[in-house]
């Protein structure tokens, strides 16, 4: 099997054994399986050529771009036979056709080149990913249907995405490259791969939607005393500031706290503590005068604990960003958490919060709780864990799982998801059972065994 790799990409892009344990595990450092080798092929035909031996052979194949998934949706089980096919080597920008607005990039692109790319051609690609930009690649962001900070405004992945090409589980080439805003002859077939997580085949090519370019940036951090007030503050500004806010990010104190602590040349934001926080941005193509309609809808704004700052000044925005940005690994370095990525309708985000702290406190006094994300969209990232490290890992061994129940009622109740911009990879793949309709899921398995009749590419993801 290895000899038939070699001679598909050559000899140096094939990784076994210890050479391929860095490929095998995930950002997380939860997931780790094992495969017979990690194949790095340079074009969707040494893609096909890979698949079809695989396909011949009934060994499973897992598609793998940055390895940046947090469910271990990228990396192989630690069973079975299976062979890594990983992308990175395809990252070539393939067109670029400004007047039509559109890019044609392989799957192995960054999407910190991809929004550069976009920007020297005066557009802008607006997947909102700063913190792992340079690493997560096109391909793992279509197989996700990423979200991120600009949702509120541009939409996920799904968005921003007019053609693909697969490589199916059987080998064959499906081109969908087209740069049509308008197509109407049949099933939108791209759509079944965008959010598959690579289970029904391999994205190798696309052609993304780009935006006009803003000429006008303005940024606000905001203190609040309560979450509702949040959810105020967001009724108000989308009426008055429209479609010039494209982002709204929510943050509880003790986010602030985290980041300070770990994070160096970040600083504390106002004088006083507070114990909501607010990152919001507006942007417009035009110079118009943007900061002073936000500046007016903000000082309208009525609340019994409430600062405020705006900015144009795109190096002081950037310290405000850095805090954002950085929650998640300061956390990491604080020790494991319960993570949760849900989402509610966003009128309910408050309401959500505020009955599943109380749950939670309820069950578990003391426990810490860090709520942040894109409050604008309705997806919040909610964290549990408890302060001491050593008892934290006790906490989480015995009580994930009636965590885990606590706030996915809350999300039912509410009418929420359970995965908003992560998906389920191995993480939620049991659990997804207990909160989708069983149509929905059987609907799912059929289109499934459609594609990938043999259940070889990314098994035991998602279903």
């Amino acid at each position: 099997m290895i000899e038939k790799l070699q001679a598909i990409v050559g000899v140096e892009h094939v990784l076994s054994s210890e050479q391929a344990a860095p490929y095998l595990k995930d950002w997380r450092g939860r997931y780790a399986g094992t495969a017979e080798a990690v194949v790095f092929p340079v074009d969707t035909a040494q893609v096909a050529a890979v698949v079809t031996l695989c396909a011949k052979k009934k060994v499973a194949i897992v598609p793998q771009g940055g390895n940046t998934s947090l469910c271990g949706g990228s990396v192989p089980l630690n069973e079975g036979r299976q062979v890594v096919v990983n992308l990175s080597r395809m990252n070539k920008i393939l067109d670029v056709d400004a007047s039509n607005h559109t890019m044609t990039v392989q799957a192995g692109c960054t999407l910190l080149a991809v929004r550069a790319t976009a920007e020297f051609h005066n557009c802008l690609f607006p997947l909102g990913l700063t913190a792992i930009a340079e690493h997560c690649e096109i391909g793992g962001n279509i197989s996700t249907n990423a979200g991120g900070i600009s949702v509120l405004r541009y939409g996920s992945m799904r968005d921003m995405v007019l053609g693909l090409e697969v490589v199916m589980p059987d080998g064959r080439i499906w081109n969908g490259l087209r740069s049509l805003r308008k197509d109407n002859t049949g099933y939108d077939l791209k759509q079944l791969f965008i959010g598959a997580e690579g289970t029904l085949g391999i994205v190798t090519a696309a052609v993304l939607k780009l935006q006009p370019r803003p000429q006008t940036t303005v940024t606000a951090m905001v203190a609040v005393g309560n979450v509702t007030s949040a959810t105020r503050l967001l009724e108000l500004i989308r009426e008055g500031c429209g479609n010039a806010l494209s982002g709204f990010e929510l943050m509880s104190r003790n986010c602030i706290e985290m980041v300070l602590k770990h994070v160096p040349d970040v600083a504390e934001p106002f004088d006083a503590q507070y114990p909501w926080y607010l990152l919001i941005h507006l942007s417009d193509v035009s110079k118009s005068v943007v900061q002073d309609t936000l500046r007016n809808t903000v000082t309208t704004f009525t609340s019994p604990r409430f600062d405020y700052q705006i900015t144009a000044d795109a190096k002081v925005a950037e310290k405000w960003w850095k805090i954002r940005r950085n929650i998640s690994e300061a956390q990491k370095r604080e020790g494991l958490s319960i993570k949760h990525d849900v989402s509610v309708p966003v009128s309910r985000v408050a309401q959500f919060i505020l009955h599943a702290d109380a749950s939670l406190k309820n069950a578990y006094p003391g426990v810490r709780i860090l709520a942040f994300g894109h409050m604008g969209d309705g997806n919040i990232h909610y964290n549990v864990s408890l302060s001491d490290k050593h008892k934290n890992i006790l906490f989480i061994a015995a009580q994930e799982h009636n965590v885990n129940k606590l706030v996915y009622e809350v999300i039912r109740e509410l009418g929420g998801s359970i995965s908003a911009e992560h998906g389920i990879g191995q993480l939620k793949r049991d659990t997804i059972r207990d909160y989708k309709d069983p149509v929905e899921l059987e609907l799912m398995r059929t289109i499934k065994r459609a594609l990938d009749p043999q259940g070889l590419m990314n098994p035991g993801k998602v279903i």
